[in-house]
């Protein structure tokens, strides 16, 4: 088995970090909530919940380490790949989402990861970030997409390309027919088998590795544009019911939504991904030249650089 220190060791930092830098966008302060399960449980291991909620930028916001051990794969882990049933793994990553409180600024996640089983059979990287406007600016998209390109480059002229269609892909309301936001980067399954990306552990290590470095300087960027734009009811009530499809997705079509309550993961911390505040209104259709009707315009697969 590869030696995992310096993955564990990374993601902690990168956790750190993160908090460091929206706190100081924000003002305020994270709550931490360190965790462990004992061995003879479903799971076991532990980790850090970090949450930030009612701040001046950040409505809530969390920040989760998690690294655990279990006596097999869950379903949605193994689908892919049936002769990995039955396999007791590995799985540690960082997993972030921050709900803005200003309806002008963004939505956005994160999340970088480790799953192995735990005879070293078998191990896989995955890793990306996407981001979910209410309001589409040309200018933040742009800049997003600038940033995943310059993680991407160091590791293949061909990889932004390849993970930007698999953000594309997979951050899809099928049941709508009508993407979650503008997307970003998604790789999941990492290895050296793993197709047109792949590599070696130390390739696939430091591709994740950048991913998880460009986040947050390029969220962090958008928040101080964005977070004191003026607003009323109006966009409020846009930004709920936005919040509604993000809800859906999460709870439909997220693979690690699945793979941690199928898993026996701490609920509290898988479902932290959830905004404080959502809405749904019947067959709500926003009004033909508004801004909200350009947005949800906007909200489709493009070239954006």
């Amino acid at each position: 088995m590869k030696n995992l220190e310096p993955v564990r060791e990374y993601f902690t930092s990168l956790q750190s970090r993160l908090c460091d830098r929206i706190a100081s966008v924000d003002g305020g302060k994270f709550r931490v909530d360190d965790w462990s399960r004992p061995r003879g449980e479903k799971l076991a291991g532990g980790g850090s919940s970090r949450l930030i909620e009612d701040g001046a930028v950040i409505e809530r916001g969390g920040v989760n380490f998690s690294d655990v051990t279990g006596p097999s794969l869950p379903p949605s882990a193994t689908a892919r790949n049936p002769a990995l049933q039955g396999k007791p793994f590995r799985a540690m990553g960082v997993s972030v989402v921050f709900h803005p409180r200003n309806p002008y600024a963004p939505t956005a996640h994160m999340n970088v990861r480790f799953l192995g089983t735990q005879d070293g059979s078998a191990w896989w990287f995955g890793g990306g970030f996407d981001l979910t406007p209410h309001y589409v600016f040309e200018e933040d998209v742009i800049g997003w997409h600038r940033a995943a390109k310059a993680a991407c480059d160091p590791s293949g002229a061909h990889v932004y390309g390849e993970l930007k269609k698999r953000c594309d892909e997979y951050f899809f309301l099928k049941h709508r027919n009508e993407a979650r936001g503008v997307g970003g980067l998604f790789v999941d399954d990492l290895d050296e088998h793993a197709g047109v990306v792949s590599g070696t552990f130390d390739w696939c290590f430091s591709l994740v590795r950048s991913i998880g470095d460009a986040f947050g300087p390029a969220y962090a960027q958008i928040l101080q544009r964005r977070k004191d734009t003026s607003f009323g009811e109006r966009e409020r009530e846009w930004q709920l019911i936005r919040r509604g499809r993000y809800v859906e997705f999460n709870l439909v079509w997220d693979r690690g939504t699945h793979f941690g309550l199928q898993s026996g993961g701490r609920t509290e911390s898988i479902l932290m991904s959830m905004p404080p505040l959502a809405s749904w209104k019947y067959r709500h259709e926003p009004e033909a030249g508004s801004p909200e009707a350009k947005a949800v315009a906007a909200l489709q697969p493009r070239n954006w650089i």
